[in-house]
């Protein structure tokens, strides 16, 4: 079969499309021919070598995607055809991939391929943030930091389902009308002196700010009310500096650390979870951007574009 590889760290110039083993399958494990995988900056750092890798040189990236079962390795619950996600398993830039039974997501008849690749981890993102690391209600103020980018985009559709009202930070203006087309009921820019607009639309603090930026965290707490929280879920402008504990006593507020897989601990965690997420998608309560595509051998291309940041949607990979 055919894999995107990389057998040394750097720049995109590292990739290789090349043929590679057809994977061998182990018990709980299922064969599933690959037809969309979602590109992550998860990708990137791996490629860079600044993130976990898993396997041996040519190292195959990818962590998330959609196919179709060819062997379903006498697993009765699954059959040749079914159509299976994932989002949270190796080695997905392939034309084939190795499934664990534990992992595998079934996918709507009306929910594309393509859609499911471009949705799962970073709409289950955005759903465990609104719903478990806070648990936002009706009134809330919510601001989301990188409002326009793929869970900022979905973060912002669910807190709106649930009756929250939104301010976004984002780059440049014409983030910011993406954001608005997604419900954001105010957007600010970044250069824009946002934390003296944002205490003054929320009427002197947000209920919630989720922080995926990292170096931004103390401006998002000066920004929190009192009782209120910060999410800090992401660090893409860099790490955070320290917290002091006596700013947090001194106000009553919480921060709270999110990570994705502290939530996807067993298959049935899994089913609900992504479940309920095409669900929302399926009855139009929340949509998901048309995905930009590349074929999975013009991978270097795909990585190029998602570094360039020009970007607003999700990137997808096509075998």
């Amino acid at each position: 079969m055919k894999a995107l590889t990389f057998s040394s760290f750097g720049g995109s110039e590292v990739l290789e499309y090349i043929e590679v083993p057809k994977p061998i399958l182990k018990k709980g494990e299922i064969l599933l021919e690959m037809k969309a995988i979602g590109l992550n900056f998860a990708d990137i750092y791996r490629r860079k070598g600044n993130y976990h890798l898993t396997g041996e040189p040519p190292y195959i990236a990818g962590y998330e995607g959609a196919g179709i079962v060819v062997d379903a390795n006498d697993h009765a619950e699954f059959k040749p055809g079914d159509r299976v996600a994932f989002a949270d398993v190796p080695f997905a830039n392939a034309e084939y991939v190795a499934l664990p039974v534990s992992h595998a997501l079934p996918i709507p008849e009306d929910i594309s391929f393509e859609t499911a690749a471009a949705v799962l981890l970073q709409g289950l993102t955005a759903q465990y943030l609104a719903t478990d690391s806070h648990q936002t209600k009706a009134g809330d103020i919510v601001l989301i930091h990188a409002v326009a980018g793929g869970v900022g985009q979905l973060l912002t559709q669910i807190t709106k389902l649930l009756g929250g009202t939104v301010i976004g930070l984002t780059s440049s203006e014409e983030k910011a009308a993406i954001a608005l087309q997604n419900g954001a009921d105010q957007v600010y820019l970044y250069q824009d002196n946002w934390k003296k607009q944002v205490i003054f639309f929320a009427a002197g603090g947000v209920d919630v700010v989720y922080d995926s930026i990292g170096s931004t965290l103390q401006d998002s707490f000066n920004v929190t009310k009192d009782c209120g929280q910060v999410v800090f879920f992401g660090m893409s402008g860099g790490d955070p500096a320290f917290v002091d504990p006596r700013m947090l006593m001194d106000g009553s507020k919480t921060l709270t650390g999110g990570d994705l897989w502290s939530y996807l601990t067993s298959r049935a965690a899994r089913v609900k979870r992504s479940g309920q997420l095409f669900e929302w998608i399926r009855t139009k309560q929340i949509k998901v951007a048309e995905p930009t595509s590349f074929k999975l051998a013009a991978g270097k291309d795909a990585h190029d574009f998602l570094e360039s940041r020009k970007s607003t949607g999700k990137i997808i990979l096509i075998p």
